[in-house]
């Protein structure tokens, strides 16, 4: 996907988006705008219930918007059908998650060949070549036969880092990363975020409650109430 080096990576142009059905429904985000450059890792902090989760995955095209557009990649995806847009995340986007989301009984090596699979723009031994690359990335390597299952949680979400970037993503979408991890681990995840971003110029948004983390990023955005402020 050939993008304009001074234009972002992604944008969101008056974002809103909805949780909930009847009278639990609630607007979650309202009227957000962002934009994210390539190379730069930006966090999100605030209290729960703010917005945060909701608003990264409606970056990442997993949700409906209420209102708005999204801009990735200088396209914009208002219009695109299902089909379509599942094709461009899968393409352009790499998501970790708080929970790691690993299938328990693949091994770690299967977990990352999954996402390459389904975007089939690689051969079987390109794929096989590249999983073994991003294992060794995340310090991974001597373990890739091992399931999921057997994995320590600071590990599962190594593999979970290493399954995000299988496609090169544009954009690296992180909720939570380290929340289930000891300080060590998340401090090892983060950097590994900071690495993308700086090497291979993804642009990476972080949701962490961890001040000590957003600290760290290029750019730290409150959230509250749907609004970033």
């Amino acid at each position: 996907m050939g993008t304009d080096p001074k234009r972002p990576i992604l944008e969101a142009r008056d974002l809103a988006c909805t949780i909930g059905e009847g009278a639990a429904r609630v607007q979650a985000v309202r009227g957000v705008n962002l934009s994210l450059q390539a190379g730069e890792l930006v966090a999100i902090s605030g209290p729960s219930g703010c917005g945060k989760s909701s608003l990264l995955y409606a970056l990442g095209l997993l949700d409906q918007l209420a209102s708005g557009e999204i801009i990735l990649g200088g396209q914009p995806t208002a219009n695109m059908s299902e089909t379509e847009r599942t094709h461009l995340r899968n393409a352009a986007i790499g998501f970790v998650f708080q929970f790691h989301y690993l299938l328990s009984e693949f091994s770690a090596l299967e977990n990352v060949l999954l996402p390459m699979r389904k975007h089939g723009q690689l051969s079987p031994r390109e794929q096989t070549e590249r999983a073994h690359y991003l294992l060794e990335q995340v310090d991974m390597s001597d373990k890739s036969k091992r399931p999921g299952n057997q994995l320590s949680g600071g590990e599962r979400q190594r593999v979970a880092l290493a399954r995000a970037l299988a496609n090169q993503p544009k954009v690296v979408l992180a909720d939570e990363p380290t929340g289930n991890l000891d300080q060590e681990n998340s401090e090892r995840v983060f950097q590994m975020l900071q690495n993308i971003a700086q090497t291979q110029g993804s642009a990476v948004l972080l949701v962490t409650h961890n001040p000590k983390l957003a600290a760290q990023a290029n750019r730290t955005l409150d959230m509250r109430d749907g609004l970033l402020l």
